[in-house]
């Protein structure tokens, strides 16, 4: 006897499966937006830049 066929776009059972082994998190956090972590950092650096231009041309 063969096996019996699985619907199209579910997952047949399996021994052995760790689909169900863990907790998915949450959504959302800081780590699912590097863009702010790096605007953050080239804000800082163009800030330290810009203290270094004013103290070279002397204002």
């Amino acid at each position: 006897m063969s096996t019996p066929k699985v619907p199209p776009g579910e997952t047949p059972p399996a021994e052995g499966s760790t689909a169900s082994a863990h907790i998915e998190r949450a959504d959302g956090g800081p780590w699912e937006h590097p863009g702010v972590f790096v605007a953050l950092i080239i804000t800082g650096a163009c800030l330290v830049a810009a203290f270094f231009v004013a103290r070279i041309w002397g204002w």
